[in-house]
């Protein structure tokens, strides 16, 4: 268990960041990718932040830029269509299940609000914000989406997600500056990813009061 926690704890620290990304290379970010989009127990995993910092250290030449993206790409649409596969084969008795260590009903919950505000739309538009990226697949599996119609909302939202963000961080990277600093940077990324997140449970909170 402290393992997975030192591990946890890495993800949200820019050197350690930083530093697993260098060590563990294609596999580790395929990995992280692929469970933040496809499994429960990725909820916490800081996507954006990860696929920006991986395009920093592509700048450094440590990953081939394209390979990185065609990689990530595959693995996040292969992560919401499992996550498509559980809520269309265990329906609407996942809006009752009790929370435990890896399932947090409420996100759950926070996704199906964001799915029926915004439709099929919401498969691409949940790529960037927290919880909802892991947990909008679920609930469109559960709401019985046409598979063709979920598959071209993930495949766009996917491809998009991962280019934008690796090639931002990728051309950001080039800058000199950027180069010297790399760590301020992450810092930044990493507290921008965290934004939504602070403001998600402030709204939270409010809630709760009334």
């Amino acid at each position: 268990m402290d393992s997975i926690i030192d591990f946890l704890r890495s993800l949200y620290n820019p050197e350690k960041l930083i530093e697993l990304i260098r060590s563990g290379g294609y596999v580790v970010l395929a990995a992280i990718v692929f469970a933040e989009t496809g499994l429960f127990v990725g909820f916490f995993l800081p996507g954006d932040s990860l696929l920006f910092t991986a395009g920093l250290v592509a700048a450094q030449g440590f990953f081939n830029l394209g390979y990185l993206m065609l990689l990530l790409s595959v693995m996040a649409i292969a992560g919401d269509a499992l996550g498509y596969s559980i809520g269309h084969k265990a329906g609407e008795a996942l809006y009752v299940k009790e929370d435990n260590l890896w399932f947090r009903r409420k996100h759950l919950l926070y996704a199906k609000e964001f799915y029926e505000k915004h439709g099929g739309r919401a498969i691409f538009l949940a790529r960037f914000v927290p919880f909802a990226r892991t947990f909008a697949p679920v609930v469109a599996g559960i709401a019985q989406m046409s598979y063709t119609r979920f598959a071209t909302y993930n495949i766009c939202g996917g491809i998009f997600w991962v280019c934008s963000m690796t090639v931002a961080g990728f051309y950001l990277g080039s800058i000199p500056w950027v180069h010297r600093n790399l760590e301020k940077v992450v810092l930044l990324i990493v507290f921008l990813s965290l934004l939504p997140i602070g403001i998600e449970y402030l709204r939270e909170l409010k809630k709760a009061k009334n």
